[in-house]
């Protein structure tokens, strides 16, 4: 990545409630992220995780270490402006900087309510020769990383993020979290 160019693009979080997220779905993003962590797959504060459910979504906050997940470290996404670069949300903390890419990914396609974005180099060696990849890399949560993430996604439902990770998407976490499984292979 070039030196001029920042690592990500920081959106601007209004908080329309301090209030913990009571949705019922939270209680699978919890158990889904006990579940990642045994893989052994990543640094587990490098992973995301949402939920569609409506118009809104679930999503962990940011710095989260997914195995001690607990209800106040899901923050609900209310609504996400790409051109203000700016979320409304409900919860106790910001939400993790993938926020933006997984909002516009839930937007853009029908058959996505899940996603799991798994980081770091252990990852992208496991995957990379075997799914497809993002071509150019962008800042974390930029607009154009969105736009380059939903590109390559045209390929199917599990791609790579060029020197960064890899993104699985589904209509439910069941199908996600078993794309994880039969990749990674389960314990």
């Amino acid at each position: 990545m070039a030196e001029d160019k920042p690592l990500y693009m920081p959106f601007q979080t209004f908080f329309v409630s301090r209030e913990i997220s009571n949705c019922l779905l939270i209680a699978d993003i919890i158990k889904l992220g006990k579940k990642i962590n045994g893989l052994e797959m990543a640094d587990n504060k490098k992973c995301s995780i949402s939920l569609a459910y409506g118009k809104r979504i679930l999503i962990n906050a940011d710095n989260v270490d997914v195995e001690g997940m607990s209800q106040q470290d899901i923050v609900e996404i209310v609504d996400y402006d790409p051109v203000k670069n700016v979320v409304l949300a409900i919860g106790k903390k910001h939400p993790c900087i993938e926020t933006s890419v997984h909002w516009l990914i839930h937007h853009a396609r029908d058959d996505v309510n899940a996603v799991i974005q798994l980081n770091g180099e252990k990852v992208v060696k496991k995957f990379s020769k075997n799914l497809p990849t993002t071509k150019a890399e962008y800042p974390y949560g930029s607009l154009e990383l969105a736009k380059e993430v939903l590109k390559t996604l045209r390929a199917g439902k599990k791609i790579v993020i060029k020197n960064r990770g890899c993104l699985f998407v589904g209509i439910s976490l069941k199908e996600v979290e078993k794309m994880v499984e039969d990749m990674w292979g389960s314990k």
